[in-house]
């Protein structure tokens, strides 16, 4: 009843109110529901009944009845109990259709409008030429994200349906409504059984990757049994954090691909969340678009472009592409939770991507084509120190916390092994085989 409650009003933001306030309405309502769903965890029923009626001595047998109705309404919490907490995804759906919706409106007047005929779709501008004819379902992902859908189509039942699909409800992948109503109207041509098949055994392997990894490494019972950074060599606490961050990037690969697995399944093709590991990324920016790649495409469409995102290489727009993570990152921050150790975890974000927009403009590949031996060399430092901050931040956010973390460098730093590697990694080797 509280979900229908809150997906209900969204949609009256979308369609009821003067066109021109939907984009501002949209976000002041779903980043208050962020709010409110924390502040309140999930709106239980026995604090309404103690907010209607307080226990003030006037018809207490009443009251009392009434209170004890709220907690017996509150143990009943479903198969999701706590079901604030997988609402931050719904949420972002709703961003989505209220946008699209939006955008559409936008574009009704001079942009393509889609027919049928023959199993094509035919798009007829506003004068009534034809202006292309495609498959349908062959379109490309950003055409079906960038193709607005029929007026009809922006229904409360499509709505609903979109907000609250199962597959995808409880941890994504994201899927805008554009897209999901364009898959649900036109099969994608991807959905094949032979490639779902292959996909559900890389999921598989993934599975006992991970099962090997918790058996044979013990870094986040470590990180979370509060210990003594003290008794840890400077080489132990870099291979602990290193590890940490992999099995954070694994903890949450598993549960994507097998919610996009179910998708596929069922006929959907949401975009993969995880597709390239950290080891394998130099560069912070790329990193953040193949982390949670469906978010990452989220805010682009839905934050970032509107911002005005990033148009040159000048110093402005360096600035000005600094000042649009800043605003990204802070709402990623509470989207996730409203913490202090996620916000600070934001802005080490943005703060750790500094160094390589500033050094992309400085250092364009274009002015080292004689030199691309010399390029790759700066190129791997940068790797290096990219991936040092990618910890870091990390650890801040989602292991550690802050106190943590300087337990954590003062340990590593704090004599000469620690900025010696080579040393104290050939001393913990001697050491392990002693």
């Amino acid at each position: 009843m509280k979900i229908v409650i809150i997906l209900y009003i969204n949609h009256c933001i979308a369609t009821q109110i003067p066109r021109k306030y939907i984009p501002a309405a949209t976000w002041i309502f779903n980043i208050g529901t962020l709010f409110a769903n924390e502040l309140s965890e999930g709106y239980k029923f026995e604090k309404m009944a103690r907010f209607i009626s307080p226990l003030d001595g006037v018809g207490l047998d009443s009251t009392n009845t009434l209170h004890n109705w709220g907690a017996w309404l509150d143990s009943y919490g479903g198969i999701i109990s706590r079901w604030e907490i997988q609402f931050n995804l719904t949420v972002l759906r709703l961003i989505s259709f209220n946008l699209d919706y939006y955008w559409s409106l936008d574009k009704r007047s001079g942009s393509p409008i889609e027919v049928s005929y023959h199993g094509r779709a035919i798009f007829i501008t506003a004068n009534g030429h034809k202006k292309k004819q495609l498959d349908p379902s062959n379109l490309s992902e950003r055409d079906r994200i960038s193709t607005p859908a029929n007026p009809k189509d922006y229904s409360f039942r499509n709505y609903f349906a979109y907000a609250t699909y199962a597959p995808l409800y409880l941890a994504g992948p994201i899927l805008t409504f554009n897209d999901y109503i364009s898959q649900i109207k036109y099969p994608p041509a991807s959905i094949e059984s032979a490639r779902t098949i292959k996909y559900g055994i890389r999921f598989l392997l993934c599975l006992l990757a991970m099962e090997i990894l918790l058996h044979f490494d013990y870094c986040v019972a470590i990180s979370k049994g509060n210990p003594d950074w003290s008794d840890y060599t400077p080489v132990q606490l870099s291979l602990l954090s290193y590890f940490n961050l992999h099995v954070l990037w694994l903890k949450l690969l598993l549960p994507w691909r097998f919610f996009r697995l179910w998708s596929l399944v069922d006929g959907i093709d949401p975009p993969e969340n995880m597709i390239r590991c950290l080891s394998n990324n130099p560069s912070t920016v790329a990193f953040w678009r193949g982390w949670h790649r469906s978010y990452n495409k989220f805010l682009v469409r839905y934050i970032y472009i509107p911002l005005g995102g990033a148009k040159s290489g000048t110093w402005v727009s360096t600035v000005r592409t600094m000042f649009n993570y800043a605003v990204i990152f802070t709402f990623v921050a509470l989207w996730h939770d409203i913490k202090l150790n996620l916000l600070i975890w934001g802005w080490l974000i943005v703060l750790f991507m500094l160094p390589e927009v500033i050094a992309g403009f400085i250092f364009p590949r274009k002015k080292w084509e004689n030199n691309l031996t010399a390029y790759r060399v700066l190129c791997g430092f940068g790797a290096v120190g990219n991936l040092m901050m990618m910890m870091i931040a990390n650890l801040v956010g989602f292991a550690v916390g802050v106190d943590g973390l300087k337990s954590i460098i003062h340990g590593i730093f704090k004599d000469y092994s620690g900025a010696s590697p080579s040393s104290s990694i050939c001393d913990e080797a001697n050491r392990l085989q002693v």
